[in-house]
């Protein structure tokens, strides 16, 4: 038994950026599978872990900590080697920033809440997707390149020469990118961190066609 269990599902992509942190920092854990489509987060037990039915939830030594963000910096302070943020307070700053435009401004417009709320047209939901995940990596993709501006900071990850917080959250928002069919071929910035990171060991390990609960 380890002393981590993380409540997961295969295509949550929050529950996909803990999972690469985890990988990233050689911690292992014991995964529960929490299936999104079957409503199971709505159950009872499920919302005494999250009252927002959300996840994923990381329990260290029997304390359950939850939204991704917050997970993500837990593990740094709990096991900053290797790091997933900067030594600079500016440097930190700026992924930051690559973190909070997927975590604010893309992932959650994705979220089931918000497509059983467009209702049950299909193709208003492709669109409604398509059109935020565009949006936002658009501005990703444009923030990142400025950030490169302006430290000099090449890559070939998200924010310089080292794996940050900023490629763990937007290694999953690709993932969704192409199962809804979005072109990324407009964002070169990206497609380099896609390139660089795709064949870690541990990002291929945290991938939702990878996961134990994962469906055809």
């Amino acid at each position: 038994m380890s002393n981590l269990t993380l409540y997961t599902y295969w295509r949550s992509s929050a529950s996909h950026r803990v999972r690469i942190a985890l990988g990233y920092k050689g911690l292992a854990y014991d995964p529960i599978y929490v299936n999104l489509l079957e409503g199971e987060q709505r159950r009872d037990e499920y919302k005494a872990t999250n009252p927002m039915g959300y996840l994923p939830c990381l329990v260290v030594g029997g304390v359950k900590y939850v939204e991704s963000t917050a997970i993500l910096e837990l593990l740094e302070e709990l096991h900053p080697d290797p790091p997933l943020l900067p030594k600079k307070a500016e440097d930190r700053a700026r992924v930051r920033a690559l973190v909070q435009i997927v975590n604010a401004g893309i992932q959650p417009l994705q979220n089931l809440v918000v497509l059983d709320r467009l209702g049950e047209d299909k193709d208003a939901r492709l669109a409604w997707l398509r059109h935020f995940i565009t949006r936002g990596l658009g501005a990703w993709e444009a923030l990142a390149s400025r950030f490169q501006q302006e430290t000099g900071h090449a890559g070939p990850f998200a924010y310089g020469a080292s794996f940050t917080s900023a490629d763990a959250l937007l290694i999953p928002q690709l993932y969704a990118a192409r199962r809804y069919g979005i072109d990324l071929s407009a964002y070169p910035t990206i497609l380099r961190v896609d390139a660089a990171t795709r064949d870690l060991p541990f990002v291929a390990a945290a991938d939702p066609d990878a996961q134990p609960d994962a469906k055809p």
